[in-house]
């Protein structure tokens, strides 16, 4: 009897399976998470756009059409002092993205550079980072960011002003600048630690592998193993935990501009009109209806997408 070997036959329209091709199938069975994609990609789109699309300037004022309800022509209404609530709100939207994204990409490449280090030598850098993440993570988060604000903030201001006068840059006037560099500096420094914990329990993991072993014994520099072989292979949870991350970043700058230690106004923020309509919202609750709903939307896509991911990038959680 003759045995016929038989080949799978490959074919262009079936392309190799691969990790991510199987996860993107299954996040697209996943009706929340491409609820939540779509969600953030509309607001992304409004936060690149929007501010060109709206209908009135976010900054501009007409006292004679104050705390207007809303209608056709403001669709969220009007505010005291007559600004259009929707244009203010589309462009509360730049802020937040803006926020978010840089304070997740600091934190992350600090988070990141922290844990692959803690991780892949061990002690004593494993000792003093691990140390230094817990220290971070003990001190509350609003009582560390008003610290930074109270003791930064007129320093900067005032460097910003003698530069102006020395050199009449306008630039320099532009105090948004500077709630910018502290809420960056200040959310940054408070959003690395669990980045440093995800990435150190990836790496302990990874490192004993036996392709990292192989590549030790080939005698590859710790700095190319690290970053060809260690880092791609843990980057599954820690764009779960990004993508959650940029939700939580949103929330917290939110959170402290409503409480005064964030982006101040005239610059539109979801947390300083929320605390401006919280103020008035018996009489006129749309102020605070419009921000609030915004925020909240962006919260929960966030977080469907987060779990999508989850579940998509772990294939023990598949069913």
């Amino acid at each position: 009897m003759t045995l016929v070997q038989t080949n799978p036959i490959i074919t262009d329209d079936e392309p190799p399976v691969s990790l991510w091709r199987d996860a993107w199938h299954r996040l697209k069975r996943n009706k929340l998470a491409i609820f939540g994609l779509c969600v953030i990609v509309v607001l992304a789109f409004a936060a690149v756009f929007g501010p060109y699309l709206t209908p009135f300037d976010f900054l501009s004022q007409d006292l004679d059409a104050r705390n207007q309800a809303p209608s056709l022509l403001h669709l969220f209404g009007t505010d005291d002092l007559g600004r259009d609530v929707f244009s203010r709100v589309v462009y509360g939207t730049r802020t937040a993205f803006l926020v978010a994204v840089v304070v997740t990409a600091i934190a992350l490449a600090i988070g990141t550079t922290l844990g692959a280090i803690a991780g892949f030598f061990g002690d004593p850098y494993d000792r003093v980072i691990m140390w230094l993440t817990d220290m971070t993570m003990s001190v509350p988060n609003l009582l560390l960011v008003v610290v930074i604000n109270a003791s930064l903030k007129n320093p900067i201001a005032k460097w910003m002003e003698a530069q102006y006068m020395a050199t009449l840059n306008p630039f320099y006037r532009e105090t948004i600048w500077i709630d910018f560099f502290l809420v960056f500096g200040s959310m940054a420094l408070i959003s690395w630690p669990p980045y440093a914990r995800l990435v150190r329990a990836q790496v302990l993991s990874i490192r004993s592998r036996p392709y990292i072993t192989a590549a030790m014994a080939l005698g590859l520099p710790n700095r190319i193993i690290m970053m060809r072989y260690v880092v791609p292979n843990a980057l599954g949870p820690l764009i779960v935990s990004v993508s959650a991350g940029l939700g939580t970043a949103m929330v917290l700058e939110s959170a402290f501009s409503f409480l005064g230690v964030g982006v101040n106004p005239p610059t539109p923020s979801w947390g300083n009109m929320i605390s401006d309509g919280l103020r008035v919202w018996q009489h006129y609750p749309h102020l605070l209806a419009a921000p609030a709903f915004v925020l909240g939307l962006a919260s929960v896509a966030f977080s469907f997408l987060g779990d999508g991911l989850n579940d998509a990038l772990n294939p023990r959680g598949s069913k």
